[in-house]
């Protein structure tokens, strides 16, 4: 019962903070936005107009100061970013969950200015790039702190992070429940959820949208006309819909990570990248400067019904490879608005084709883009729906996202792309995370200590980890040694007193296809299989030439994080 009242207390304090620090970000770009693009360039984009004033974009921006603006902001970004914090470059929400899995949640006190202030330059300066990446970043970065004042262990820094990114991205969205499904599901790939603690998850992103909600009005960010889909044939088409969304969310994060590589291999250094990416998308925005921004203006107009014909094709296209330029050169800014972006165009194309109703096809689309590139269908279904107030598309909206995930699933086992989700540090399944991984070695060691002679305070040591990632042989007691890596052929095993055995050393379990296999159910070793194995020390180090001494699954967002760095 004290440890509820105290989770309560934590979770209200850190909703309160995280809905602030999401405040604080959207009065900052809103300032930055007025400056550089209406007063320096004559140019706002529509959805910080929305929410700016009653501003109309009057006669022709100024073109070369466009392009100085959006430049200089890259330039402002990169040197803050790659100065003071590297982890917050791109999108922000990649690096959430590598902390997440990696760290046990830790982030460090200064990415939450940095990245406050990253985003609000890119942004407001006309960067092609949304807020909810920044924002969970900076918000989970609260919780991190939050953590560290409580002097938290890291299973419970975990939960205060997601509670803290659920909690701003409530904020700036005002979708209490679809951001905190989206804080446990974007941590894996497979359709599997965090669910730990999850009421608190639930608590903290209420809390904010409450303070959010008494403070600047309860009106869902779109507005959306009464539409229902009662008709067959409409539905047909939404699968239709559904098929166009899944592709296209296949193709998002091929590009988008295609442009984002090139812009690592290139030899400059990276504090220049960004202006590089921003030079790119003004030259874009000369002909489309639809693509400034998050677009939620033009979102809206599609809603509306104001946008149609080939032209939303052509943004589409144009938003795709602009958004990569923002974010992909490394510039500080989310990928959720733009992919509503990109899937609202395509709504409105589809349904522009098929004479079916715009409103309803924006709105559904919208969803199944991001729920198939992100590989979050339930919450973006859910968000989608509070942000635009569209209840009534419920149903039709799940079909076109539920479509739209399953064609995605297909055709990325057909092709095999290099990147299936726009989330490149998303896990497959829990069974990848090296935090579970740890418990999970840990566990099988102290079951085994007995019959093993093992020491328990020896196979509870924190460099335990170094048998996921370094490939090290690592003493247990009693001349024993724990060795994990990954083998490069396929043997037959030999029977033991207890376990099987290879060249002397026993098997202790075996990590096969996102599976953890006892000893007892296998005959032989198969190559790539990742082998957990017990032995003397001379006896390892005869065998491990017979490994790769490192767990090329688990070191996936080691090698990400090395790369970054």
């Amino acid at each position: 019962m004290k440890k509820d009242y105290s989770l309560i207390i934590d979770t209200f304090i850190i909703g309160i903070i995280g809905s602030v620090c999401a405040q604080i970000f959207i009065v900052l770009l809103h300032f930055i936005s007025k400056f550089s693009l209406d007063y320096l360039v004559g140019y706002i984009p529509q959805d910080t107009i929305k929410l700016l004033s009653n501003y109309t974009n009057y006669g022709e921006y100024n073109a070369v100061m466009l392009l100085i603006v959006i430049v200089t902001g890259g330039l402002i970004s990169g040197f803050l970013v790659y100065t003071f914090a590297p982890e917050a470059e791109g999108h922000g929400t990649d690096t959430v969950i590598r902390a997440f899995h990696r760290q046990g949640g830790y982030l460090r006190g200064v990415v939450v200015p940095v990245k406050i202030i990253a985003s609000a330059v890119t942004i407001g300066t006309g960067g092609s790039a949304g807020r909810e990446g920044p924002t969970a970043l900076f918000s989970a970065g609260v919780g991190s702190l939050y953590s560290n004042f409580r002097k938290v262990g890291w299973k419970r820094r975990q939960i205060y992070v997601l509670i803290g990114m659920a909690s701003g991205l409530s904020a700036v969205f005002k979708a209490p429940l679809g951001t905190s499904i989206f804080a446990i599901e974007v941590l894996y790939a497979d359709n599997e959820f965090e669910t730990r603690e999850l009421i608190y998850l639930l608590f903290g992103p209420l809390i904010a949208y409450t303070i959010t909600g008494f403070l600047f009005g309860w009106e869902p960010i779109f507005h959306v006309p009464n539409v229902q889909v009662t008709e067959v044939k409409t539905y047909l088409e939404i699968v239709i819909l559904g098929i166009a969304s899944g592709a296209i969310g296949l193709i998002l994060p091929n590009v988008f990570y295609g442009v984002r590589d090139f812009f690592r291999s290139l030899p400059v250094k990276p504090h220049v990248k960004p202006a590089i990416g921003a030079l790119l998308v003004g030259i874009i925005a000369l002909y489309f400067p639809e693509v400034l921004g998050g677009g939620y203006g033009f979102i809206q107009e599609s809603i509306n019904g104001n946008m149609l014909g080939y032209f939303v094709l052509f943004l589409l296209i144009a938003k795709i490879l602009a958004f990569s330029f923002t974010v992909g050169s490394g510039g500080s800014g989310g990928v959720f608005a733009p992919s509503l972006f990109i899937g609202a165009m395509l709504g409105a194309f589809v349904g522009y084709l098929l004479h079916a109703p715009i409103a309803a096809f924006v709105i559904i689309a919208m969803a199944s883009v991001f729920g198939a590139a992100a590989r979050t269908p339930l919450a973006t279904i859910i968000m989608v729906v509070e942000m635009t107030g569209g209840y009534s598309l419920l149903a039709p909206t799940t079909l076109g996202v539920l479509s739209a995930y399953i064609v995605h699933n297909m055709l990325a086992r057909i092709i095999q792309p290099k990147y299936i989700s726009l989330y490149e540090a998303q896990l497959l399944n829990k069974e990848y995370s090296i935090s579970y991984q740890m418990d999970k070695i840990r566990d099988i060691l102290i079951c085994h200590s007995k019959i093993l002679n093992l020491k328990k305070a020896v196979v509870q040591r924190e460099d335990i980890i170094s048998l996921l990632e370094k490939g090290e042989a690592v003493e247990v007691g009693d001349n024993k040694y724990v060795f994990f890596g990954t083998f490069t052929k396929e043997v037959k095993l030999n029977e033991g007193d207890l376990f099987k055995k290879y060249r002397g050393a026993e098997i202790l379990y075996v990590f096969r296809n996102g599976r953890w296999l006892h000893n007892s159910v296998i005959t032989s070793i198969k190559e790539g299989d990742e082998v957990l194995l017990i032995g003397k020390k001379e006896t390892i180090d005869v065998i491990k030439n017979e490994f790769i001494p490192l767990s090329q699954t688990f070191a996936k967002l080691r090698i990400q994080e090395e790369s970054i760095q």
